[in-house]
This record gives structure tokens, sequence and C-alpha cells, in this order.
């Protein structure tokens, strides 16, 4: 059970991670809604799913914000205690390192647990939302900037010619025409209906037709050959790049990432447990961050401090990086970036440390004696 000075400290790191957590979010809001206003002017997205893309990606970052929120947390409480004389009254009452050590962990717990359910299951959910959503936007401005009705599509630097009567919300297509002279015989093929889809690999138009007729052979020469067709299908390339495949990893569902073997899928595993993990580690590092008496200068462990910070995730993408181009052997992972930075920055702090003056003060005595 925590006693009432622990309460205290306990209560005053939730108030303050609750009010950094709000602010953050508001801030990450506001900059993703005028990234996607920015879209919807372009037209890469479409005003009736700006909110729910909105929310997906809130939902996915959420996981990313919540360990550097806790890490601030600390630091501006401990910071603001040690100002007010309060950490040494604690100390002096029996509340020492040990015992907020203690503290802290036991408020990490429900945090880690809140990170873990939006890194390892939120997020892959609402990254494929994400992915769904840009899929039929891509779609919906392919059909509109290429397959209009009443116009004729040309491709393939005039191979392929489309005409199109009309088209419908469900992309059903009337009243086509097709000239197709990409091989040695020209082929010309009309349809009373269709449809049309975007292919997601490539981004090749695939244009599939029911109850035509088909026409094949060369204007000039004699020879023809005539056929009805109950369905008939034509590839028609992008005009522009070919869209590269978009990677997966991120949509993947946790369960099937554990059974993986491919470097890049532990990599993004790991990167998903690195955030519940990184509560833990933001909170040990960020106690001896702070002095406990006001006297004690402070610009050093400031400094320190967001140089660990800074250093902590941009170690997180380079380690997780080296893992997926294989740098660094299956066997390391990518979290020893944790360990490592803890350890620099206790390294720096041990003369300083807690266990050190009372080893110092305990030779101390035994020599005075």
């Amino acid at each position: 059970m925590l006693g009432i000075l622990e309460r205290y400290v306990f209560r005053e790191v939730a108030k303050v991670f609750f009010a950094i957590v709000v602010v953050l979010m508001l801030i990450l809001a506001s900059l993703m809604f005028l990234r996607t206003l920015e879209e919807v002017n372009l037209g890469g997205l479409g005003v009736d799913v700006v909110f729910r893309f909105l929310r997906l990606q809130m939902v996915r970052d959420a996981s990313s914000l919540l360990p550097p929120a806790f890490f601030l947390a600390i630091l501006i409480t401990l910071s603001r205690l040690s100002r007010d004389s309060e950490l040494v009254a604690l100390n002096a009452s029996g509340v020492g390192p040990p015992r907020i050590y203690r503290t802290l962990l036991l408020l990490a717990i429900p945090v880690a647990g809140l990170t873990a359910w939006f890194a390892l299951f939120l997020q892959p959910q609402a990254a494929a939302g994400i992915q769904e959503i840009r899929l039929q936007q891509r779609e919906q401005a392919a059909q509109i900037a290429g397959l209009q009705p009443g116009r004729f599509y040309v491709e393939e630097g005039g191979d392929v010619v489309v005409y199109i009567g009309a088209i419908d919300r469900a992309k059903s297509l009337g009243d086509v025409f097709i000239l197709d002279r990409r091989g040695e015989t020209a082929r010309l093929v009309v349809s009373d209906g269709g449809q049309h889809r975007i292919e997601e690999a490539t981004g090749d138009h695939i244009v599939t037709l029911s109850s035509g007729h088909r026409f094949d052979g060369n204007p000039g020469l004699g020879s023809f050959l005539v056929g009805d067709f109950a369905q008939y299908q034509i590839r028609i390339q992008s005009s522009g790049a070919t869209r590269r495949t978009s990677s997966k990893r991120a949509t993947a569902p946790t369960a099937r990432l554990i059974g993986s073997s491919d470097p890049a899928d532990r990599a993004e595993l790991e990167h998903r447990f690195g955030a519940p993990l990184a509560i833990f580690t933001l909170a040990v590092l960020a106690i001896p961050l702070v002095g406990i008496s006001p006297r004690q200068k402070t610009s050093g462990r400031l400094f320190l401090a967001f140089l660990a910070y800074f250093s902590f995730f941009n170690l997180q993408r380079l380690a997780e990086t080296w893992l997926e181009i294989g740098v660094t052997p299956p066997w390391l992972g990518s979290l020893w970036y944790q360990l490592v930075i803890l350890g620099i920055v206790y390294l720096v702090l041990l003369p300083e440390s807690f266990w050190i003056k009372r080893l110092r003060l305990r030779l101390t005595t035994l020599r005075a004696g």
C-alpha cells in the first residue's frame, strides 16, 4: 500500500501526465487537421471521410505520444517538487529515491498497459483503415481523372483507345468501345456494360466487359475474326509511374507478426512492444535527472535530460532500421537501445547517485569509527 506522501507524488505525476497528453493530442490533431484539409483542397481526399481519416490518424499515433508524455510528466513534477523543496521534505520524512522509484513504477503499470493496447491492437487496425481510405480515394481519383463518361480515354502512346458512355457511382460502365492495337492484330471490342477497378499493386486500370462483340483484324486486310463474348477483360497500364506496393506490415495484426521470421516483420513487432516497454525505461531514466535539493545545479541535468530524450527516439529508429536490413543479428533484436541510453545516463550520473553517496557515507563512518 502507498503512504500519504507517496500517493501525493502519484497524484501529482498523474495530473501532469494527463495535462501533457491532452495538450499533445490537441497539437497533433490541429496539425493533422490542417494537413488533411490540404489533401482535400488538392483533391487527394474526399470531404466525407475527413473526420474518420483524422480519428484513425490520432489512434495510430497515440502509442507514440504516451512514452514521451510520461517522461516529461515525471521530469516536470519532480522538478517542481525539487524547486519547492518538497523532495527534501519527502526525503527527510523517509520517502527517499527507492520509494519514489516504486511509486512511479506502480504508476507506469497502467500507463504501459494503455500504451500496449494502442500499440499492439488499435494501431494496426487504424493503419489498415487509413490504407483502405487512401486506396478508395486513389481509385475514385483515377476514375474521375481518366475514365470519364462521354469522352475518349487514350493510353500507352495511342495503342489503346477507350470510350465509355456512362459511369455510375458503383463503377459500372455503359456503352463501352475499346480499340486495342498493342499486338500484331488490332482488336475492336464493343459492349453494353462492364466494370472498372484499379489494381492495388500496379495502379493499372482493369476493365471487365460483359455481353459484347469482338472484331480482330487490321484495316486494309480482308481477314477479320468476329465473335461474341459473355465476359471480356482488358488491362490498361497506369499513365503515371507504377505505384509502389504499400507496406502492409503496419496493418498486420500483432499475432501474425509474432510467428514471422522476416527481419522486417520482427522490427515492426519490436517497434510495437517497444512503446509500452519505453514507459518503464523512461520512468527509471527520468528520476535521477532531477536533483533532490533546489541548491543542486540543474543546468547539466536538464541538458542531459533533453539529450537522453532525443537520443532515445532517434536511436530507436536506427535500431529498427538496422534489424530490418540485417546490420544487427536477429538474436540482438532492436530493443537494445533502451538499455544503452539507460546505462549511459546512469553512468554519467553515477558519482552523484544516491547509492554512491550512501556508500561514501558508510565508508566515512567506518573510517571514523
